[in-house]
Protein backbone atom coordinates (compact mmCIF):
# COMPACT_ATOMS: atom_id res chain seq x y z
CA UNK A 1 0.00 0.00 0.00
CA UNK A 2 1.11 3.50 -0.68
CA UNK A 3 -0.06 6.37 0.92
CA UNK A 4 -0.75 9.32 -0.61
CA UNK A 5 -1.44 13.20 0.34
CA UNK A 6 -3.11 13.60 -3.23
CA UNK A 7 -5.17 10.12 -3.10
CA UNK A 8 -8.90 11.74 -2.90
CA UNK A 9 -11.76 9.74 -0.77
CA UNK A 10 -15.00 8.81 -1.71
CA UNK A 11 -17.82 7.93 0.38
CA UNK A 12 -19.92 4.67 -0.69
CA UNK A 13 -23.46 6.04 -1.17
CA UNK A 14 -25.29 4.85 2.77
CA UNK A 15 -27.19 2.12 2.33
CA UNK A 16 -30.82 1.84 2.93
CA UNK A 17 -31.95 1.55 6.82
CA UNK A 18 -33.80 -1.21 6.31
CA UNK A 19 -31.02 -3.06 5.01
CA UNK A 20 -28.61 -2.40 7.99
CA UNK A 21 -31.72 -2.91 10.35
CA UNK A 22 -32.35 -6.17 8.57
CA UNK A 23 -28.55 -7.28 9.39
CA UNK A 24 -28.20 -5.96 12.19
CA UNK A 25 -30.36 -8.31 13.83
CA UNK A 26 -28.46 -11.39 12.64
CA UNK A 27 -25.17 -9.99 13.72
CA UNK A 28 -25.80 -7.86 16.78
CA UNK A 29 -23.37 -5.37 15.52
CA UNK A 30 -24.39 -2.28 13.89
CA UNK A 31 -20.86 -1.14 12.00
CA UNK A 32 -20.52 -4.27 10.78
CA UNK A 33 -24.27 -4.70 9.75
CA UNK A 34 -23.45 -1.15 8.12
CA UNK A 35 -20.15 -2.35 6.08
CA UNK A 36 -21.85 -6.07 4.57
CA UNK A 37 -25.32 -3.59 3.43
CA UNK A 38 -23.00 -1.27 1.15
CA UNK A 39 -21.23 -4.09 -0.22
CA UNK A 40 -24.93 -5.71 -0.88
CA UNK A 41 -24.47 -8.15 1.33
CA UNK A 42 -28.08 -9.80 2.07
CA UNK A 43 -29.52 -11.58 4.95
CA UNK A 44 -28.90 -15.01 3.74
CA UNK A 45 -25.55 -14.14 2.71
CA UNK A 46 -23.98 -13.94 6.39
CA UNK A 47 -22.65 -17.86 6.52
CA UNK A 48 -20.82 -19.31 3.98
CA UNK A 49 -22.09 -23.66 4.14
CA UNK A 50 -20.83 -25.52 1.53
CA UNK A 51 -24.31 -26.29 0.03
CA UNK A 52 -24.28 -22.75 -1.57
CA UNK A 53 -21.09 -23.38 -3.77
CA UNK A 54 -22.24 -22.91 -7.58
CA UNK A 55 -22.46 -26.63 -8.96
CA UNK A 56 -19.93 -27.99 -10.72
CA UNK A 57 -21.78 -29.57 -13.45
CA UNK A 58 -22.85 -25.96 -14.64
CA UNK A 59 -19.46 -24.79 -16.18
CA UNK A 60 -19.42 -25.90 -19.95
CA UNK A 61 -17.20 -28.42 -20.93
CA UNK A 62 -16.87 -30.40 -17.25
CA UNK A 63 -18.67 -33.45 -18.51
CA UNK A 64 -16.44 -33.96 -21.56
CA UNK A 65 -13.39 -33.16 -19.42
CA UNK A 66 -14.27 -35.76 -16.69
CA UNK A 67 -15.36 -38.12 -18.99
CA UNK A 68 -11.54 -38.24 -20.30
CA UNK A 69 -10.25 -38.03 -17.26
CA UNK A 70 -12.04 -40.94 -15.63
CA UNK A 71 -11.43 -43.20 -18.58
CA UNK A 72 -7.31 -42.32 -18.56
CA UNK A 73 -7.60 -42.14 -14.66
CA UNK A 74 -9.27 -45.24 -14.42
CA UNK A 75 -7.31 -47.13 -16.89
CA UNK A 76 -4.22 -46.74 -14.90
CA UNK A 77 -3.00 -43.98 -17.73
CA UNK A 78 -0.31 -41.93 -16.74
CA UNK A 79 -1.68 -37.85 -16.11
CA UNK A 80 0.77 -34.97 -15.94
CA UNK A 81 -0.55 -31.61 -14.75
CA UNK A 82 1.06 -28.21 -16.32
CA UNK A 83 0.67 -25.36 -14.38
CA UNK A 84 1.95 -21.52 -13.71
CA UNK A 85 4.57 -20.23 -11.96
CA UNK A 86 2.93 -17.75 -9.54
CA UNK A 87 0.59 -18.93 -6.67
CA UNK A 88 -2.77 -19.40 -7.82
CA UNK A 89 -0.72 -21.80 -11.00
CA UNK A 90 1.33 -23.23 -7.50
CA UNK A 91 -1.64 -23.91 -5.02
CA UNK A 92 -3.95 -25.14 -8.18
CA UNK A 93 -0.98 -27.18 -9.36
CA UNK A 94 -0.66 -28.93 -5.27
CA UNK A 95 -4.56 -28.90 -5.33
CA UNK A 96 -4.85 -31.19 -8.98
CA UNK A 97 -1.95 -33.44 -7.68
CA UNK A 98 -3.32 -34.20 -4.52
CA UNK A 99 -6.96 -34.26 -5.53
CA UNK A 100 -6.27 -36.78 -8.60
CA UNK A 101 -3.97 -38.96 -6.35
CA UNK A 102 -6.28 -39.41 -3.70
CA UNK A 103 -9.16 -40.20 -6.67
CA UNK A 104 -7.09 -43.32 -6.96
CA UNK A 105 -5.02 -42.50 -10.09
CA UNK A 106 -1.98 -43.90 -10.53
CA UNK A 107 0.75 -41.60 -11.61
CA UNK A 108 0.30 -38.01 -11.39
CA UNK A 109 3.29 -35.75 -12.39
CA UNK A 110 3.89 -32.02 -12.75
CA UNK A 111 5.52 -29.46 -14.89
CA UNK A 112 5.74 -26.13 -14.53
CA UNK A 113 7.72 -23.51 -16.76
CA UNK A 114 10.11 -21.56 -16.06
CA UNK A 115 9.39 -17.73 -15.89
CA UNK A 116 12.80 -16.77 -17.09
CA UNK A 117 13.35 -19.52 -20.02
CA UNK A 118 9.84 -20.70 -21.34
CA UNK A 119 7.78 -18.04 -20.15
CA UNK A 120 4.21 -18.45 -19.01
CA UNK A 121 1.95 -21.16 -20.17
CA UNK A 122 2.17 -24.33 -22.27
CA UNK A 123 4.17 -22.96 -24.97
CA UNK A 124 6.07 -25.00 -28.02
CA UNK A 125 8.75 -25.45 -25.76
CA UNK A 126 6.62 -26.66 -22.65
CA UNK A 127 4.34 -28.81 -24.57
CA UNK A 128 8.26 -30.92 -25.74
CA UNK A 129 9.26 -31.13 -22.12
CA UNK A 130 5.60 -32.89 -21.47
CA UNK A 131 6.02 -35.13 -24.35
CA UNK A 132 9.28 -36.22 -23.35
CA UNK A 133 7.47 -37.87 -20.13
CA UNK A 134 4.79 -39.71 -21.82
CA UNK A 135 1.84 -38.88 -20.36
CA UNK A 136 -1.50 -39.82 -21.92
CA UNK A 137 -3.61 -37.03 -20.19
CA UNK A 138 -1.82 -33.38 -20.19
CA UNK A 139 -4.21 -31.20 -17.56
CA UNK A 140 -3.46 -27.29 -17.32
CA UNK A 141 -4.32 -25.57 -14.45
CA UNK A 142 -4.48 -21.73 -14.31
CA UNK A 143 -3.52 -21.37 -18.35
CA UNK A 144 -3.60 -23.12 -21.53
CA UNK A 145 -6.79 -20.95 -23.11
CA UNK A 146 -4.47 -19.05 -25.54
CA UNK A 147 -1.74 -21.88 -25.81
CA UNK A 148 -2.97 -22.55 -29.51
CA UNK A 149 0.44 -24.05 -30.66
CA UNK A 150 1.42 -25.51 -27.48
CA UNK A 151 -1.50 -27.73 -27.47
CA UNK A 152 -1.73 -28.50 -31.17
CA UNK A 153 1.87 -29.83 -30.72
CA UNK A 154 0.71 -31.92 -28.03
CA UNK A 155 -2.04 -33.27 -30.01
CA UNK A 156 -0.05 -33.65 -32.73
CA UNK A 157 1.81 -36.27 -30.64
CA UNK A 158 -1.39 -38.34 -29.89
CA UNK A 159 -1.33 -36.94 -26.15
CA UNK A 160 -5.00 -36.02 -25.17
CA UNK A 161 -5.56 -32.34 -23.35
CA UNK A 162 -8.11 -30.58 -20.77
CA UNK A 163 -7.88 -27.19 -20.32
CA UNK A 164 -8.35 -25.60 -16.82
CA UNK A 165 -8.55 -21.99 -16.89
CA UNK A 166 -9.81 -18.78 -15.73
CA UNK A 167 -8.07 -16.48 -17.74
CA UNK A 168 -9.82 -13.95 -20.73
CA UNK A 169 -9.71 -16.57 -24.30
CA UNK A 170 -8.76 -14.72 -27.41
CA UNK A 171 -10.56 -15.13 -30.50
CA UNK A 172 -9.56 -18.32 -31.47
CA UNK A 173 -9.86 -21.66 -28.68
CA UNK A 174 -7.15 -23.67 -28.57
CA UNK A 175 -7.74 -27.17 -29.97
CA UNK A 176 -7.75 -28.90 -26.81
CA UNK A 177 -10.18 -32.33 -25.63
CA UNK A 178 -12.24 -30.23 -23.34
CA UNK A 179 -12.17 -26.81 -22.02
CA UNK A 180 -13.25 -25.84 -18.41
CA UNK A 181 -12.86 -21.75 -18.17
CA UNK A 182 -16.19 -19.66 -16.48
CA UNK A 183 -15.19 -17.17 -18.92
CA UNK A 184 -15.85 -18.95 -22.28
CA UNK A 185 -18.13 -17.00 -24.35
CA UNK A 186 -21.44 -18.49 -23.46
CA UNK A 187 -20.83 -20.18 -20.14
CA UNK A 188 -23.72 -20.31 -18.13
CA UNK A 189 -21.51 -20.70 -14.68
CA UNK A 190 -22.74 -17.81 -12.67
CA UNK A 191 -19.42 -16.32 -11.08
CA UNK A 192 -16.82 -15.25 -13.86
CA UNK A 193 -14.77 -15.03 -10.56
CA UNK A 194 -12.94 -18.32 -9.91
CA UNK A 195 -9.63 -18.27 -9.54
CA UNK A 196 -7.42 -21.04 -11.25
CA UNK A 197 -7.08 -23.11 -7.94
CA UNK A 198 -10.79 -22.74 -7.89
CA UNK A 199 -11.27 -24.02 -11.44
CA UNK A 200 -9.36 -26.80 -10.65
CA UNK A 201 -10.91 -28.04 -7.33
CA UNK A 202 -14.41 -27.62 -9.17
CA UNK A 203 -12.68 -29.95 -11.74
CA UNK A 204 -11.82 -32.61 -9.16
CA UNK A 205 -15.90 -31.91 -7.29
CA UNK A 206 -17.09 -33.15 -11.07
CA UNK A 207 -14.58 -35.68 -11.52
CA UNK A 208 -15.31 -37.32 -8.15
CA UNK A 209 -18.86 -36.99 -9.04
CA UNK A 210 -18.13 -38.94 -12.32
CA UNK A 211 -16.34 -41.78 -10.94
CA UNK A 212 -18.74 -42.13 -8.02
CA UNK A 213 -21.51 -42.94 -10.76
CA UNK A 214 -19.07 -45.28 -12.76
CA UNK A 215 -18.72 -46.93 -9.53
CA UNK A 216 -15.16 -46.45 -9.24
CA UNK A 217 -15.36 -45.99 -5.14
CA UNK A 218 -17.17 -50.05 -5.01
CA UNK A 219 -14.69 -52.18 -4.85
CA UNK A 220 -12.93 -50.93 -2.07
CA UNK A 221 -11.88 -47.57 -2.34
CA UNK A 222 -12.87 -44.72 -0.13
CA UNK A 223 -14.52 -41.90 -1.67
CA UNK A 224 -11.99 -39.16 -0.59
CA UNK A 225 -12.75 -35.59 1.63
CA UNK A 226 -11.94 -33.26 -1.32
CA UNK A 227 -12.75 -30.07 1.22
CA UNK A 228 -9.62 -31.31 2.86
CA UNK A 229 -8.00 -28.93 -0.22
CA UNK A 230 -10.05 -25.45 0.40
CA UNK A 231 -6.50 -24.09 2.39
CA UNK A 232 -4.34 -24.13 -0.37
CA UNK A 233 -7.84 -22.90 -2.52
CA UNK A 234 -8.45 -20.33 0.15
CA UNK A 235 -4.32 -19.09 -1.08
CA UNK A 236 -4.59 -19.05 -4.18
CA UNK A 237 -7.77 -17.54 -4.72
CA UNK A 238 -6.63 -14.55 -2.45
CA UNK A 239 -3.08 -14.15 -3.88
CA UNK A 240 -4.28 -13.82 -7.68
CA UNK A 241 -6.59 -10.97 -6.31
CA UNK A 242 -9.47 -12.47 -8.16
CA UNK A 243 -13.01 -10.85 -7.32
CA UNK A 244 -14.23 -12.36 -3.70
CA UNK A 245 -17.60 -12.52 -5.22
CA UNK A 246 -19.60 -14.84 -2.57
CA UNK A 247 -18.85 -18.23 -4.10
CA UNK A 248 -15.49 -17.18 -3.73
CA UNK A 249 -16.30 -16.28 0.22
CA UNK A 250 -17.44 -19.65 0.64
CA UNK A 251 -14.45 -21.45 -0.36
CA UNK A 252 -11.74 -19.01 1.01
CA UNK A 253 -14.03 -19.10 4.11
CA UNK A 254 -13.82 -23.03 4.70
CA UNK A 255 -9.97 -22.44 3.40
CA UNK A 256 -9.91 -20.39 6.41
CA UNK A 257 -11.91 -22.10 9.04
CA UNK A 258 -9.68 -25.54 8.26
CA UNK A 259 -6.26 -23.87 9.07
CA UNK A 260 -8.35 -22.34 12.08
CA UNK A 261 -8.93 -25.97 13.45
CA UNK A 262 -5.65 -26.87 13.01
CA UNK A 263 -5.57 -28.29 9.83
CA UNK A 264 -4.16 -27.66 6.10
CA UNK A 265 -1.36 -28.77 4.14
CA UNK A 266 2.40 -28.92 6.46
CA UNK A 267 3.72 -26.09 3.45
CA UNK A 268 1.06 -24.10 4.23
CA UNK A 269 0.66 -23.96 7.76
CA UNK A 270 4.91 -24.39 7.79
CA UNK A 271 4.63 -20.52 5.38
CA UNK A 272 2.08 -18.89 8.18
CA UNK A 273 4.23 -20.13 11.19
CA UNK A 274 7.12 -18.48 10.30
CA UNK A 275 6.01 -15.03 11.48
CA UNK A 276 2.86 -15.65 13.58
CA UNK A 277 0.64 -13.17 15.58
CA UNK A 278 -1.05 -15.68 17.79
CA UNK A 279 -4.57 -14.00 16.14
CA UNK A 280 -6.94 -15.98 13.86
CA UNK A 281 -5.66 -16.39 10.46
CA UNK A 282 -7.53 -14.49 7.93
CA UNK A 283 -8.16 -13.53 4.23
CA UNK A 284 -5.18 -10.53 4.66
CA UNK A 285 -2.58 -13.12 6.59
CA UNK A 286 -2.72 -15.61 3.42
CA UNK A 287 -2.32 -12.45 1.20
CA UNK A 288 0.35 -10.69 3.32
CA UNK A 289 2.37 -13.38 4.49
CA UNK A 290 2.14 -16.58 2.62
CA UNK A 291 1.45 -15.46 -1.21
CA UNK A 292 4.17 -13.64 -1.39
CA UNK A 293 6.88 -16.58 -0.44
CA UNK A 294 5.00 -18.58 -1.77
CA UNK A 295 5.72 -16.43 -5.31
CA UNK A 296 8.42 -15.61 -4.24
CA UNK A 297 9.66 -19.50 -5.80
CA UNK A 298 9.01 -18.17 -9.06
CA UNK A 299 9.87 -14.98 -9.21
CA UNK A 300 13.41 -16.07 -7.79
CA UNK A 301 14.04 -19.53 -8.78
CA UNK A 302 12.06 -22.41 -9.83
CA UNK A 303 8.23 -22.59 -8.76
CA UNK A 304 8.39 -26.46 -8.56
CA UNK A 305 10.35 -25.50 -5.25
CA UNK A 306 6.85 -23.57 -3.74
CA UNK A 307 4.76 -26.53 -5.22
CA UNK A 308 7.03 -29.23 -3.69
CA UNK A 309 6.52 -27.04 -0.47
CA UNK A 310 2.50 -27.61 -0.47
CA UNK A 311 3.04 -31.29 -1.55
CA UNK A 312 4.98 -32.46 1.40
CA UNK A 313 3.25 -34.21 4.61
CA UNK A 314 6.19 -34.26 6.35
CA UNK A 315 6.24 -31.05 8.80
CA UNK A 316 9.85 -31.18 9.14
CA UNK A 317 10.87 -31.16 5.60
CA UNK A 318 7.73 -28.71 4.82
CA UNK A 319 9.36 -26.00 7.59
CA UNK A 320 12.65 -26.25 5.95
CA UNK A 321 11.06 -25.31 2.37
CA UNK A 322 9.04 -22.76 4.03
CA UNK A 323 11.96 -21.41 5.42
CA UNK A 324 13.98 -21.77 1.93
CA UNK A 325 10.77 -19.33 0.40
CA UNK A 326 11.08 -17.31 3.23
CA UNK A 327 14.85 -16.72 2.03
CA UNK A 328 13.63 -16.27 -1.66
CA UNK A 329 11.57 -13.60 -0.20
CA UNK A 330 13.85 -11.81 1.65
CA UNK A 331 16.23 -11.74 -1.59
CA UNK A 332 13.24 -10.44 -3.95
CA UNK A 333 12.32 -7.55 -1.84
CA UNK A 334 16.44 -6.80 -1.73
CA UNK A 335 16.20 -6.74 -5.91
CA UNK A 336 12.71 -4.75 -5.69
CA UNK A 337 14.01 -2.07 -3.58
CA UNK A 338 16.94 -1.53 -6.04
CA UNK A 339 14.61 -1.82 -8.93
CA UNK A 340 11.64 0.96 -7.20
CA UNK A 341 14.59 3.55 -6.18
CA UNK A 342 15.61 3.90 -10.20
CA UNK A 343 11.84 3.46 -11.13
CA UNK A 344 11.29 6.94 -8.93
CA UNK A 345 14.20 8.04 -10.11
CA UNK A 346 13.07 7.85 -13.92
CA UNK A 347 9.63 9.14 -12.61
CA UNK A 348 11.30 12.27 -10.89
CA UNK A 349 12.59 13.11 -14.45
CA UNK A 350 9.33 13.05 -16.39
CA UNK A 351 7.98 16.50 -17.43
CA UNK A 352 4.57 17.12 -16.71
CA UNK A 353 1.79 16.39 -17.51
CA UNK A 354 2.13 11.97 -16.94
CA UNK A 355 1.16 9.88 -19.96
CA UNK A 356 -2.00 8.11 -19.44
CA UNK A 357 -0.30 5.00 -18.66
CA UNK A 358 3.31 4.57 -17.93
CA UNK A 359 6.24 2.13 -19.21
CA UNK A 360 8.91 1.93 -17.74
CA UNK A 361 11.92 -0.64 -18.80
CA UNK A 362 15.82 -1.07 -17.71
CA UNK A 363 18.04 -3.69 -18.78
CA UNK A 364 19.00 -4.37 -15.37
CA UNK A 365 15.60 -5.13 -14.03
CA UNK A 366 14.72 -8.09 -12.99
CA UNK A 367 12.00 -9.97 -14.81
CA UNK A 368 10.88 -11.81 -11.90
CA UNK A 369 9.98 -8.52 -10.09
CA UNK A 370 7.99 -6.06 -12.98
CA UNK A 371 4.50 -7.17 -11.67
CA UNK A 372 5.68 -5.77 -8.20
CA UNK A 373 7.40 -2.39 -9.58
CA UNK A 374 4.30 -2.06 -12.03
CA UNK A 375 2.12 -2.63 -8.94
CA UNK A 376 3.81 0.24 -7.09
CA UNK A 377 3.89 2.73 -9.97
CA UNK A 378 0.08 2.44 -10.43
CA UNK A 379 -0.17 3.03 -6.14
CA UNK A 380 1.80 5.78 -6.54
CA UNK A 381 0.67 7.82 -9.93
CA UNK A 382 -2.73 6.12 -10.17
CA UNK A 383 -2.43 5.27 -13.73
CA UNK A 384 -2.21 2.03 -15.60
CA UNK A 385 1.84 0.56 -15.50
CA UNK A 386 3.74 -1.32 -17.11
CA UNK A 387 6.92 -2.48 -16.49
CA UNK A 388 9.42 -4.35 -18.68
CA UNK A 389 12.59 -6.46 -18.21
CA UNK A 390 14.78 -8.04 -20.58
CA UNK A 391 14.21 -11.53 -21.54
CA UNK A 392 16.74 -14.68 -22.14
CA UNK A 393 15.00 -14.78 -25.66
CA UNK A 394 16.48 -11.43 -26.37
CA UNK A 395 12.56 -10.10 -26.40
CA UNK A 396 11.71 -7.61 -23.20
CA UNK A 397 9.18 -9.15 -20.88
CA UNK A 398 6.61 -6.78 -19.29
CA UNK A 399 4.20 -7.08 -17.24
CA UNK A 400 0.83 -4.47 -16.37
CA UNK A 401 -1.25 -3.52 -13.52
CA UNK A 402 -4.29 -1.33 -14.14
CA UNK A 403 -7.07 0.62 -12.10
CA UNK A 404 -10.50 -0.58 -11.88
CA UNK A 405 -12.26 1.03 -14.98
CA UNK A 406 -9.57 0.27 -17.25
CA UNK A 407 -9.53 -3.45 -18.39
CA UNK A 408 -6.11 -3.73 -19.55
CA UNK A 409 -6.35 -6.96 -21.51
CA UNK A 410 -8.51 -5.71 -23.41
CA UNK A 411 -6.33 -2.60 -23.75
CA UNK A 412 -3.71 -4.96 -24.93
CA UNK A 413 -5.68 -6.37 -27.58
CA UNK A 414 -6.38 -3.42 -28.89
CA UNK A 415 -2.87 -2.45 -29.75
CA UNK A 416 -2.48 -6.06 -31.18
CA UNK A 417 -5.24 -5.29 -33.34
CA UNK A 418 -4.33 -1.99 -34.51
CA UNK A 419 -0.32 -3.19 -34.85
CA UNK A 420 0.14 -6.81 -36.01
CA UNK A 421 3.52 -8.08 -35.17
CA UNK A 422 4.13 -4.93 -32.17
CA UNK A 423 2.84 -7.49 -29.67
CA UNK A 424 4.65 -11.10 -29.65
CA UNK A 425 2.46 -12.42 -27.15
CA UNK A 426 0.24 -11.42 -23.97
CA UNK A 427 -2.74 -12.86 -21.65
CA UNK A 428 -4.21 -11.66 -18.65
CA UNK A 429 -7.33 -10.04 -16.87
CA UNK A 430 -8.84 -6.66 -16.21
CA UNK A 431 -6.44 -5.67 -13.40
CA UNK A 432 -3.04 -7.49 -14.30
CA UNK A 433 -1.72 -9.03 -17.51
CA UNK A 434 1.42 -9.88 -18.74
CA UNK A 435 3.28 -9.10 -22.50
CA UNK A 436 6.31 -9.71 -24.25
CA UNK A 437 8.16 -7.68 -27.79
CA UNK A 438 10.98 -6.73 -29.12
CA UNK A 439 13.24 -3.67 -27.83
CA UNK A 440 12.78 -1.85 -31.13
CA UNK A 441 8.41 -1.29 -30.49
CA UNK A 442 8.96 -0.46 -26.51
CA UNK A 443 8.75 3.21 -27.13
CA UNK A 444 5.89 2.70 -30.10
CA UNK A 445 3.83 0.29 -27.49
CA UNK A 446 3.82 3.19 -25.00
CA UNK A 447 2.05 5.59 -27.07
CA UNK A 448 -0.23 3.12 -28.66
CA UNK A 449 -1.19 0.95 -25.36
CA UNK A 450 -2.00 4.80 -23.99
CA UNK A 451 -4.45 5.55 -26.72
CA UNK A 452 -5.93 2.33 -26.07
CA UNK A 453 -6.78 3.41 -22.18
CA UNK A 454 -7.57 6.30 -22.98
CA UNK A 455 -10.35 5.45 -25.96
CA UNK A 456 -11.82 2.71 -23.77
CA UNK A 457 -12.32 5.27 -21.16
CA UNK A 458 -13.58 8.16 -23.00
CA UNK A 459 -10.31 10.52 -22.79
CA UNK A 460 -10.38 10.69 -19.13
CA UNK A 461 -8.29 8.22 -16.69
CA UNK A 462 -11.10 7.12 -13.89
CA UNK A 463 -10.16 8.55 -10.80
CA UNK A 464 -8.47 6.42 -8.35
CA UNK A 465 -10.55 6.99 -5.18
CA UNK A 466 -10.24 5.15 -1.90
CA UNK A 467 -13.76 4.01 -0.88
CA UNK A 468 -14.70 4.75 2.37
CA UNK A 469 -17.60 3.33 4.77
CA UNK A 470 -17.85 6.84 6.18
CA UNK A 471 -17.23 8.34 9.66
CA UNK A 472 -16.78 6.35 12.98
CA UNK A 473 -17.93 7.64 15.97
CA UNK A 474 -14.98 8.11 18.46
CA UNK A 475 -17.16 5.72 20.95
CA UNK A 476 -17.25 2.90 18.68
CA UNK A 477 -13.46 2.85 17.64
CA UNK A 478 -12.70 -0.07 20.05
CA UNK A 479 -10.33 -3.16 20.24
CA UNK A 480 -13.41 -5.49 20.22
CA UNK A 481 -14.88 -3.63 17.08
CA UNK A 482 -11.41 -3.55 15.39
CA UNK A 483 -11.23 -7.53 16.53
CA UNK A 484 -14.71 -8.57 14.65
CA UNK A 485 -14.36 -6.46 11.58
CA UNK A 486 -10.86 -8.27 10.92
CA UNK A 487 -12.60 -11.55 11.50
CA UNK A 488 -15.55 -11.01 9.76
CA UNK A 489 -14.65 -11.35 5.95
CA UNK A 490 -12.93 -12.72 4.08
CA UNK A 491 -12.45 -9.17 2.88
CA UNK A 492 -10.03 -8.87 -0.20
CA UNK A 493 -10.71 -7.68 -3.81
CA UNK A 494 -14.28 -7.07 -4.81
CA UNK A 495 -15.42 -7.36 -1.20
CA UNK A 496 -13.24 -4.75 0.61
CA UNK A 497 -12.14 -4.50 3.95
CA UNK A 498 -13.69 -1.76 5.96
CA UNK A 499 -12.21 1.43 5.45
CA UNK A 500 -13.05 4.64 7.16
CA UNK A 501 -12.54 8.51 7.06
CA UNK A 502 -12.36 10.68 9.64
CA UNK A 503 -9.98 14.14 10.40
CA UNK A 504 -7.50 13.68 13.57
CA UNK A 505 -5.75 15.89 15.89
CA UNK A 506 -2.32 14.99 15.60
CA UNK A 507 0.23 14.75 18.27
CA UNK A 508 3.30 13.40 17.26
CA UNK A 509 4.55 11.49 14.39
CA UNK A 510 7.99 9.31 14.34
CA UNK A 511 9.82 7.70 11.68
CA UNK A 512 9.81 3.88 11.83
CA UNK A 513 11.39 1.12 9.84
CA UNK A 514 13.29 3.55 7.64
CA UNK A 515 10.32 4.85 5.94
CA UNK A 516 7.07 4.06 7.52
CA UNK A 517 5.26 7.25 9.48
CA UNK A 518 3.63 6.39 13.34
CA UNK A 519 1.16 8.58 14.22
CA UNK A 520 -0.60 9.26 17.47
CA UNK A 521 -3.95 10.71 17.14
CA UNK A 522 -7.62 11.79 18.63
CA UNK A 523 -10.77 11.48 17.02
CA UNK A 524 -11.83 15.51 16.26
CA UNK A 525 -15.07 14.30 18.28
CA UNK A 526 -12.78 13.62 21.19
CA UNK A 527 -12.02 9.94 22.16
CA UNK A 528 -9.19 8.29 23.64
CA UNK A 529 -5.73 8.67 21.97
CA UNK A 530 -4.84 6.23 19.43
CA UNK A 531 -1.95 5.14 17.39
CA UNK A 532 -1.73 4.61 13.88
CA UNK A 533 0.53 3.56 10.81
CA UNK A 534 1.00 4.61 7.21
CA UNK A 535 3.58 2.91 5.55
CA UNK A 536 5.73 4.15 3.32
CA UNK A 537 4.97 7.77 4.29
CA UNK A 538 8.01 9.00 5.63
CA UNK A 539 8.07 11.44 3.10
CA UNK A 540 4.90 13.36 3.98
CA UNK A 541 6.18 14.28 7.65
CA UNK A 542 6.83 17.75 6.56
CA UNK A 543 3.35 18.45 4.96
CA UNK A 544 1.57 17.28 7.89
CA UNK A 545 0.03 20.34 10.58
CA UNK A 546 -2.08 19.72 13.47
CA UNK A 547 -5.24 18.32 12.01
CA UNK A 548 -5.49 15.59 9.31
CA UNK A 549 -7.99 13.62 7.37
CA UNK A 550 -7.09 10.03 7.42
CA UNK A 551 -8.72 6.77 5.66
CA UNK A 552 -7.98 3.78 7.65
CA UNK A 553 -8.93 0.81 9.12
CA UNK A 554 -8.98 -0.28 12.96
CA UNK A 555 -6.84 -3.55 13.54
CA UNK A 556 -5.41 -5.50 16.25
CA UNK A 557 -1.91 -4.91 17.01
CA UNK A 558 -0.03 -7.81 18.74
CA UNK A 559 3.23 -6.59 20.48
CA UNK A 560 5.00 -8.37 22.64
CA UNK A 561 1.53 -10.46 23.96
CA UNK A 562 -0.25 -6.75 23.83
CA UNK A 563 -2.87 -6.53 22.09
CA UNK A 564 -3.81 -2.74 21.79
CA UNK A 565 -6.20 -0.88 18.94
CA UNK A 566 -4.54 0.89 15.91
CA UNK A 567 -5.44 2.45 12.71
CA UNK A 568 -3.95 1.37 9.12
CA UNK A 569 -3.79 4.59 7.56
CA UNK A 570 -4.14 4.05 3.66
CA UNK A 571 -4.60 8.01 2.81
CA UNK A 572 -3.47 10.68 4.64
CA UNK A 573 -3.95 14.40 3.99
CA UNK A 574 -3.51 17.77 5.88
CA UNK A 575 -6.52 20.09 6.95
Amino acid sequence: MMVSLGRPISRRPPPPASAIAALARQLGCSVLARVYAARGVRPNELGYPTDRLLAPDTLSGMHTATALTARVLTGGGRLLVVADYDADGATGCAVAVRGLRVLGAGTVDYLVPSRFTSGYGLSIEVAHAAIASRPDLVITVDNGITSLDGIAQLRKSGIAVVVTDHHLPGQQLPDANAIVNPRLPGDPFPSKHLAGVGVMFYFLLALRARLRADGWFRAGRAEPYLARLLDLVALGTVADVVPLDYNNRVLVAHGLARLNAGGGQPGLRALLALDTTGEPITATELAFRAGPRLNAAGRMDDMSFGIECLLTDDPATAAKMAAQLDAFNRQRRAVEAQMQAEATAHMEALSAPLPPVLCLHSPDWHSGVVGIIAGRLRERYTRPAVAFAPAADGLWRGSARSLSGVHIRDALAAVATRHPGMIKKFGGHAMAAGLTLAHEHLTAFAAALGHAVLEQTGGVLPTDALLSDGSLDPALLTLDLAQRLHTAGPWGQGFAPPLFDDEFQLHETRVVGGDHLRLLLSHRSGGERVGAIAWRAATLCEHLGERVHIAYRPQVNTFRGERQLQLMVEALLPV
